[in-house]
């Protein structure tokens, strides 16, 4: 429980600052996240990066995103009513005690809610799930919106408890795999992608746009974190 909140707790003042961007740029994934830990081991979060010269790159939006509406316009996606998803994605996340916004977090990064996604690398539905895993979690069909909610979820609660509550750890193995996390020392693997996925989906997790689809609020322990915290500390 320590480290899920001081996961959550870390990555505030990213959720922030890319709430921030929204208030400048019609798009809010336009703005590129730059990052730093400091002597004191503060990670500190910023789109300015010429306000210190430590500051390094740590997401950086794809320019093919920069003309295109983000995941909350009314316009994007085409191909799913998002508010239709609402009652699965609670349910899903009820059922396998997963913060729900989380969940909305995650398919918003993986599929921008695009239920027939498929990635080059064969990765299926609104949760992206892989052959392989939507097997483990007993998806029939990958394409089928319920299907894929309940098994990426059900492998979300699956990775939270395997990292012990480290959300940061969790969403590593969902985009790398499990056993790349464990096999670097149960961190973040140093592939590009993932080093950039984290943050992403911490920062959708944290967007208060996504309170148009959320119908239940965030657990106490999240709650509990975001109410008390002033700094945010990181291994």
């Amino acid at each position: 429980m320590r480290a899920y909140m001081q996961s959550v707790t870390m990555f505030m003042r990213l959720g922030l600052i890319v709430a921030a961007a929204c208030l400048v740029t019609p798009f809010a994934a336009t703005a590129n996240i730059y990052s730093f830990k400091d002597d004191a081991g503060i990670t500190h979060f910023s789109n300015l990066p010429h306000l210190d010269k430590r500051y390094k790159l740590v997401y950086r939006i794809p320019d093919s995103w920069k003309a295109r509406p983000n995941a909350w316009t009314p316009n994007f996606p085409k191909s799913v009513d998002i508010g239709k998803l609402v009652p699965v994605i609670d349910n899903a996340a009820r059922t396998h005690g997963v913060d729900p916004r989380l969940v909305h977090a995650v398919i918003r990064a993986e599929s921008g809610y695009n239920h027939r996604a498929q990635s080059n690398k064969g990765a299926l539905g609104l949760m992206q799930l892989i052959p392989a895993t939507a097997e483990r979690m007993g998806v029939k069909d990958a394409f089928d919106p319920v299907d894929n909610i309940f098994g990426g979820t059900r492998y979300l609660s699956y990775l939270i408890k395997m990292f012990n509550g480290d959300i940061e750890l969790a969403l590593a193995g969902y985009n790398a795999g499990e056993n790349a996390v464990i096999r670097h020392g149960n961190r973040i693997p140093p592939f590009a992608e993932t080093q950039a996925y984290v943050p992403k989906v911490l920062a959708f997790y944290r967007s208060p746009e996504l309170n148009r689809f959320v119908s239940q609020p965030a657990t106490a322990a999240v709650s509990s974190a975001l109410g008390t915290a002033s700094r945010a500390s990181v291994r």
